[in-house]
């Protein structure tokens, strides 16, 4: 079974990575590769400056799921508003859910309490996967573009650790039911993503084995982002500055890339820094590099 295809029988993809490794550019790929195997697919952002939009060249929507091609649709979440929505569908008297928004007690609880936030991030997911959500499309998988690395980790073991304090109501409902979607690896799975640097690499390594000890989750691929292409043969261009430094950045990537393929033993793909400004064609490129494979430099 290729990778794809592994990917294309999970429910739920959650990508993860240090901060700058090209999350949201890989997330998008991935939307965009599944939706044309014929997957129905929504790509969910957690992040304030809403990337994803620019990544398919439309205007943010305020939070709203918003088209971006056939069998595709993007989101940005806010987890606060998840929250209160599963209020306001429980209690179901608007005047009784307003004064319990607004009390200090649950300002407390939903600003404060372990793991919350990550429930409400993961639960809006399943609600849509699970047709709970109330005016969103009806989609096989969602591709989760998740908060960097260690912020990763902890969303991914929120459900259990909620599960554990919560033990009535509606959040002990989800945390039981996330924890039990999370440890599924037939519908779920997780991406890691980096670049071929001594620091994202030490940190993907070390989220992988965070990942097995406190999730007790391996991730599914790992995506080793923006190299650099092959560099001249020595004697070509010796003089030229640019060359060099080409070079030497080249010889980093190859120095980490040993290294991951030493400590890695799941499934690496490799793709290259492309010379575009985020946005639909940086899609279009990356999507052609890893559809080429081992061919993504010719």
């Amino acid at each position: 079974m290729s990778l794809l295809e592994t990917l294309t029988r999970r429910k739920l993809l959650v990508v993860t990575g240090k901060g700058g490794v090209g999350k949201t550019a890989i997330s998008a790929v991935l939307g965009r590769q599944l939706a044309q195997a014929g997957r129905r697919v929504l790509v969910v952002e957690v992040d304030p400056r809403e990337n994803l939009y620019q990544m398919f060249g439309l205007s943010p929507s305020g939070g709203e799921i918003i088209a971006a091609g056939r069998n595709l649709w993007i989101q940005n979440l806010k987890p606060r508003q998840v929250l209160d929505a599963v209020v306001r569908e429980r209690l179901k008297i608007e005047m009784l859910a307003r004064r319990v928004l607004a009390s200090t007690i649950y300002q407390h609880f939903a600003e404060g309490a372990p793991g919350l936030t990550e429930i409400a991030i993961l639960g809006h997911a399943w609600r849509i996967l699970y047709g709970l959500q109330k005016g969103a499309p009806e989609v096989d998988q969602i591709v989760l573009d998740a908060p960097a690395t260690g912020h990763g980790v902890r969303l991914l073991a929120a459900p259990r650790l909620v599960a554990d304090v919560i033990h009535s109501g509606p959040f002990a409902e989800m945390g039981g039911e996330l924890a039990r979607l999370v440890a599924d690896p037939e519908r779920s799975g997780i991406v890691a993503v980096t670049l071929a640097e001594e620091m994202p690499v030490q940190e993907v390594l070390e989220l992988r084995e965070a990942l097995r000890t406190q999730v007790s989750r391996e991730p599914e691929a790992l995506v080793v982002n923006g190299l650099y292409p092959p560099a001249p043969p020595p004697g070509e261009a010796e003089d030229d500055p640019l060359v060099a430094l080409w070079r030497r950045r080249r010889a980093l990537n190859d120095r980490e890339l040993e290294r991951l393929r030493t400590a890695w033993d799941g499934p690496l793909v490799e793709l290259p820094q492309l010379p575009l400004d985020r946005g639909p064609a940086l899609i279009a490129g990356l999507r052609q590099c890893l559809e080429k494979g081992a061919d993504a430099w010719s």
